[in-house]
């Protein structure tokens, strides 16, 4: 993948800091690619605002130490190159991108992921049955899943969301599910399976 990439996307340099939330997009588009960062521009905005919303903030190793109220979340693509030739990455494409993210886990240590796409959904459930993980994003939402023994939850990433507003409504309830996640109120119920 790295061999028609212009600049790898990579979230900031970590120095082992504990975050409370993992958020991980699908493969970078062209704008992330450019800037060499995930989430930028309207999309990015648009999730700066729901994850604000949610009194969560992008984690920034450059920002004042006001941050430290606030909890965090560390943003980071499913892929850190973007695929050469417009197209979807492919399971042995995201299986050697595993790595990093479970390097990246074990840095940050979050107590919630959340994923925000289909290619990030498909390998955070990668460990599930593969009938549940062939589902439509649409049918995973609303649940706790499970991947490297932290809770996931699935939801729109916000590209989509610019352009399909009334699912708007849908990822603000996934936020809400991810924040009663990580601040440890979820249980286990019979409707909210946990592979």
């Amino acid at each position: 993948m790295c061999l028609g990439r212009r600049t790898p996307v990579l979230a900031p340099q970590l120095l082992a800091t504990p975050c409370d939330w993992l958020v991980l997009g699908d493969p970078p588009d062209e704008a992330e690619e450019r800037a060499g960062r995930p989430f930028v521009e309207e999309a990015g905005q648009l999730l700066d605002n729901m994850l604000r919303a949610v009194g969560v903030r992008r984690w920034d190793q450059s920002a004042s130490a006001d941050q430290s109220a606030t909890k965090r979340a560390y943003l980071t693509p499913v892929l850190k190159c973007r695929p050469a030739l417009m197209r979807a990455p492919d399971a042995t494409e995201l299986a050697t991108c595993a790595h990093f993210l479970r390097r990246e886990i074990a840095l940050t240590q979050p107590k919630v992921i959340v994923a925000m796409g289909r290619f990030a959904m498909q390998l955070l459930l990668s460990e599930t049955p593969p009938e549940q993980a062939r589902l439509p994003l649409g049918k995973l939402r609303g649940q706790v899943w499970r991947f490297a023994d932290v809770p996931v939850v699935v939801t729109y990433p916000p590209t989509f969301l610019l352009r399909n507003g009334a699912d708007k409504a849908k990822a603000w309830a996934d936020l809400c599910l991810a924040r009663t996640v990580a601040q440890g109120g979820h249980s286990a119920s019979g409707d909210t399976p946990n592979p």
